[in-house]
């Protein structure tokens, strides 16, 4: 055997023997087991109460303690268990509304601190803490073998796409600041806020315009990171918006008259911008962004929850959105109409879940539908709209990541929807309790326990 035959045999040899013992090292991880929550129909008065009770489950189930690199543990939510046990700044900050109700307070707070704890001192944040890469992950996931969470978590700073997070950014000052007046723990607050207003900073280096103060993206870059989307979005300015206004409610309540002002002000001429760019009166709903007319559920269900869209606007979105169907078969579908494929990753594409951020349905979305028709008086669409939620929750028994067009959990041969995934299950909590409340304003009969009069 000549010399370079004998080293290509033996770079081989070694490729076959690294490749054998990296697999070896997953195969020994533990078996990936059902997250499925078991029920009796009985146990409950109604099957929304039933479908609490797995969400709740779902997002407790997530709560681990995890280790960092400078050898700190703390509680941390996981965004799911087979596919994401990792935490994501976005499906966290979202989840957290969820937690807050269920009074699981410590966390949210150690979360948010880990996050906090990463900061650069530019201001940006993560967009994940995780422990191993995506192709670790993706092959525990295929052979069917949990992650393992004693290796310390680190920060990473881009999405797969090479894309920073501006979304996750300002959900991640809403989530604080919401812990900090839900709980009363305005010590935390006190001692993060320079770091959140850092946070706000980063995020305005996306602002090209001065004059309307939107944020502008890249492709790749929000929530719906399958879809090359980019330029002025409705869905990243709407919490960018959101996250204004909270920094100055929080400037507010310190005394802090000039941030107090600075804050408002922004919110103001954001809020502004949103409507002259995107509201599209001819549609009847607010645009995808500047350069797509399509009508997204996300950006429109959050302009109504937190106030942004006007009551005519919120009744136009939401009859929009019943006469395109997209609370059927499962609340509530990405976008309508789908997008075109040029603009769909090719990794989706490749893997057979193309419509993954297209006419796929998510429950976080769902529950945001339940939130702005209760908010906008309409509570007996609201309560049927959380009840088909229910219905799907109890079915599966967990709450899954996302569902196709014929209302099963969405996959292929390479990819399976995660189960449980807590972004869903957190926003389905929360949107029970927000109806509740809204339900016995109008005297409706409770979701959870039978009225009382019965």
């Amino acid at each position: 055997m000549d010399l370079p035959s004998f080293i290509k045999g033996l770079l081989t040899g070694v490729a076959a023997l690294i490749a054998a013992q990296y697999v070896h090292a997953i195969i020994k991880q533990p078996r990936l087991i059902s997250r499925a929550v078991l029920s009796k129909a009985e146990d409950f008065d109604t099957v929304e109460a039933r479908a609490l009770f797995i969400a709740a489950d779902n997002l407790r189930s997530a709560i681990e303690v995890r280790r960092f690199e400078d050898r700190k543990t703390r509680e941390i939510l996981q965004a799911g268990y087979r596919n994401f046990r990792e935490s994501w700044a976005r499906d966290f900050s979202f989840a957290s509304f969820g937690l807050l109700a269920l009074k699981e307070v410590k966390v949210v707070k150690d979360t948010l601190e880990a996050f906090l704890d990463h900061q650069t001192p530019e201001g940006q944040l993560p967009v994940k803490l995780h422990s191993m890469g995506m192709v670790t992950r993706f092959m525990h996931s295929l052979l069917g073998r949990e992650q393992p969470v004693d290796f310390p978590m680190r920060p990473k700073y881009l999405s797969g796409h090479g894309a920073p997070s501006l979304d996750g950014q300002c959900l991640m000052v809403i989530a604080a600041i919401h812990y900090s007046f839900q709980t009363e723990d305005h010590k935390f607050l006190e001692a993060h806020w320079q770091a959140l207003c850092k946070a706000i900073s980063w995020a305005e280096r996306a602002v090209l315009d001065d004059a309307d103060g939107l944020l502008t993206q890249g492709a790749f870059a929000d929530w719906a990171d399958s879809i090359a989307r980019s330029g002025r979005g409705l869905y990243t300015n709407v919490i960018y918006w959101k996250a204004l206004q909270e920094m100055a409610e929080a400037a507010k309540h310190f005394g802090l008259n000039d941030q107090t002002s600075l804050y408002s002000q922004k919110a103001q001429l954001v809020a502004q911008a949103i409507q002259a760019h995107l509201w599209r009166p001819n549609l009847g709903y607010f645009a995808a962004s500047d350069s797509l007319d399509h009508l997204t559920s996300s950006g429109n269900l959050l302009a109504i929850a937190w106030g942004l869209a006007s009551a005519d606007q919120s009744n136009s979105i939401m009859d929009a959105l019943i006469v395109t169907g997209m609370a059927s078969p499962v609340p509530t579908q990405v976008a309508y109409p789908s997008y075109p494929r040029h603009l769909i990753a090719l990794e989706n594409r490749l893997a057979g879940v193309a419509n993954y951020h297209t006419d796929a349905a998510w429950l976080w979305i769902g529950a945001w539908h339940v939130v702005a028709l209760a908010r906008s008086g309409r509570v007996e669409e609201s309560h049927g709209i959380l009840s088909r939620i229910a219905e799907v929750i109890v079915r599966d028994q967990q709450v899954h990541e996302v569902y196709g067009p014929n209302g099963k959990p969405l996959s292929s041969f390479w990819y399976k929807s995660e189960a449980p995934l807590t972004w869903n299950a957190g926003m389905v909590v929360y949107a029970y309790y927000v109806l509740e409340f809204f339900m016995k304003k109008t005297e409706i009969v409770s979701l959870v326990t039978k009225d009382e009069k019965e």
